[in-house]
């Protein structure tokens, strides 16, 4: 195999920066890892590069003259043939209000100049693999369709394996949360058992509670991992995430609803849940046992921002709120769980 087929395999990167000095240096840098880089020196030149031949990657400027980095966002976003490639700010601005909006244009991360060169190729690794399993998800449902009949199992299998893999990328992003999402599919899943569900349905559930915080990816890891309390413009960027998780989601056609059920994990018996404010009877009960498992294993466990609370703390919470907040049958089963049958979360 060549050199060119080598880094073609490796990933095809689009940097942008206006300064020819820091657009030579990230062109380097990447090359030297063994990507395939193209450069260009502002929006227009890029945006003709990334249309006529899209990257798996690209690596955005802010400040530019023209076209900002922001339009040059927005405006890959609004194209089909662009819109799924990832897209990294790596700019020299420094306020996080810059840094918000660059999520909201669609950006994936953000890098900081100067930057530390290891620090940037892990998150091009990081980013480049995520959308890889994405991209390997969806083929594999698609196959699924196509062979059910021959190889459901193994397909199955594979779907719950790239699933986890996809999850496990996420949590690469914050280090604190770890293994939550493992976690909250170990409880809600044995609460779908204590209902006696079906196991078609229970395996649904077990893959939706895999990727319910899927949406993170798009909250950017210093708000993620933040000490301290949260602004209520950071609140807001975090409680995006159902809805952020349902878009990345609803286009893959699951067997099971599992864009629903992410998009509802927050959503409260009582209507004050969030993005979409359902009641009881709107919520999904998959997502109702997932809602539960998450705030109990949410509570358990620590985090940036406090020690872990305990068991006792966390079945206190969903008994009190047990029929206003969380759904009353799924509060008794967990509870049930915890008290009668000895269940512990895994290590």
């Amino acid at each position: 195999m060549n050199d060119a087929t080598d880094t073609a395999k490796k990933g095809k990167i689009l940097a942008i920066d206006d300064t020819p000095a820091s657009l030579r240096l990230l062109t380097d840098i990447l090359k030297a890892e063994g990507y395939e880089v193209r450069s260009a020196i502002n929006g227009t030149i890029a945006l003709h590069y990334a249309f006529n031949n899209p990257p798996d990657l690209i690596l955005l400027d802010i400040r530019m003259p023209e076209l900002d980095g922001f339009e040059v966002c927005r405006q890959l976003k609004a194209q089909f043939c662009t819109r799924d490639v990832p897209v990294i700010f790596v700019s020299a601005a420094t306020e996080t209000q810059e840094k918000l909006q660059g999520f909201e244009v669609g950006a994936v991360d953000f890098v900081t100049k100067p930057y530390q060169r290891e620090e940037l190729l892990a998150r091009v690794r990081t980013h480049l693999e995520l959308n890889r399993l994405r991209n390997r998800l969806e083929d594999l449902v698609d196959e699924r369709t196509q062979e059910l009949k021959q190889s459901e199992h193994k397909l199955r299998s594979n779907l719950l394996e790239s699933v986890t893999a996809l999850a496990a990328t996420v949590e690469m992003r914050d280090p604190y949360t770890a293994g939550h999402q493992r976690r909250v599919s170990e409880l809600a899943v044995a609460m779908a058992q204590e209902l006696h569900l079906p196991e078609e349905e229970i395996e649904g559930i077990r893959l939706a509670s895999v990727v319910h915080d899927v949406g993170k990816i798009r909250v950017p890891a210093e708000i993620l991992s933040k000490p301290g309390h949260l602004s209520l413009h950071e609140m807001g960027i975090i409680n995006e995430h159902p809805q952020n998780g349902y878009e990345i989601l609803k286009n893959i056609d699951f067997p099971w609803p599992i864009a629903e059920i992410v998009h509802q994990h927050h959503e409260r018996e009582d209507g004050s849940g969030y993005p979409q404010g359902l009641h009881a009877e709107q919520i999904l009960l998959a997502a109702k046992l997932v809602s539960v498992a998450d705030v109990v294993e949410s509570m358990v466990t620590h985090r940036p921002y406090r020690a872990g609370l305990g068991i006792d703390a966390a079945l206190a919470e969903i008994t009190q709120h047990q029929g206003t907040l969380y759904d009353a049958q799924v509060v008794q089963t967990c509870l049930q769980l915890f008290r009668e049958k000895g269940f512990k979360f895994s290590t």
